[in-house]
């Protein structure tokens, strides 16, 4: 099972309250993308989603969390580190097992990333390290992903190809994102987050661009 029903989340800055309290409940095989104006609470309630369901979803974090002195191959790889033994890791970080190596590239091929398999994360632009943090989530091979702005740093042509690829390889998911328009079209319930509440919750055909407007 893919979705979850989480009640109670909330979050605290220096004794200023930034979300919740609120309840969030996913069914498996919903498309959720979160909206709403930067400082909203998308992030932290991405962040808390994750600390409770933890190692049944794949993560894209804003910050990505890429190792810059690693090859793009391995921080790939650490999507699935905690699926095999230590002596498995330790024996790919010297040289990678012929079938890691084909699946890895295999994805990143349909990331357009190919020939950067044995390049340092640090080498990469930012849309680069983007998709590289992409096909380590996808490589982790859970059905719910949880991601924070996952397409911020890439052009319309590239967003909408890796927007679509998401939308095929995860079968639950829940998205912060800024483009209105992806989120209509990738995504069938919006979630409107405001001053850290639920303000909106919906399906995207009943929504148009301008009721979601609303909330900026």
């Amino acid at each position: 099972m893919s979705g979850f029903d989480l009640s109670g989340l909330k979050a605290s800055f220096g004794g200023e309250r930034v979300l919740g309290p609120l309840s969030l409940r996913v069914r498996e095989g919903e498309k959720v993308a979160l909206v709403g104006k930067s400082g909203a609470g998308k992030s932290t309630l991405i962040r808390l989603i994750h600390e409770q369901v933890g190692r049944n979803s794949s993560l894209v974090p804003q910050d990505l969390g890429l190792v810059n002195a690693l090859p793009v191959f391995h921080n790939v790889f650490m999507g699935q580190l905690d699926k095999h033994s230590t002596w498995y890791n330790t024996l790919t970080l010297i040289r990678p097992f012929a079938a890691d190596r084909a699946a890895v590239k295999d994805l990143l091929n349909d990331l357009g990333l190919a020939e950067k398999l044995w390049i340092p994360a640090a080498s990469l632009s930012g849309g680069q390290r983007q998709r590289v943090a992409i096909a380590r989530a996808i490589y982790r091979n859970e059905s719910l992903l949880l991601a924070d702005e996952p397409v911020s740093a890439l052009d319309g042509p590239r967003a909408h190809q890796v927007m679509s690829l998401l939308r095929d390889r995860f079968a639950t998911s829940v998205i912060a994102l800024h483009d209105v328009e992806l989120a209509l079209q990738y995504c069938n319930r919006i979630v409107g987050i405001q001053d850290g509440l639920v303000e909106l919750d919906e399906p995207s055909d009943r929504l148009s661009s301008s009721d979601i407007m609303s909330l900026y």
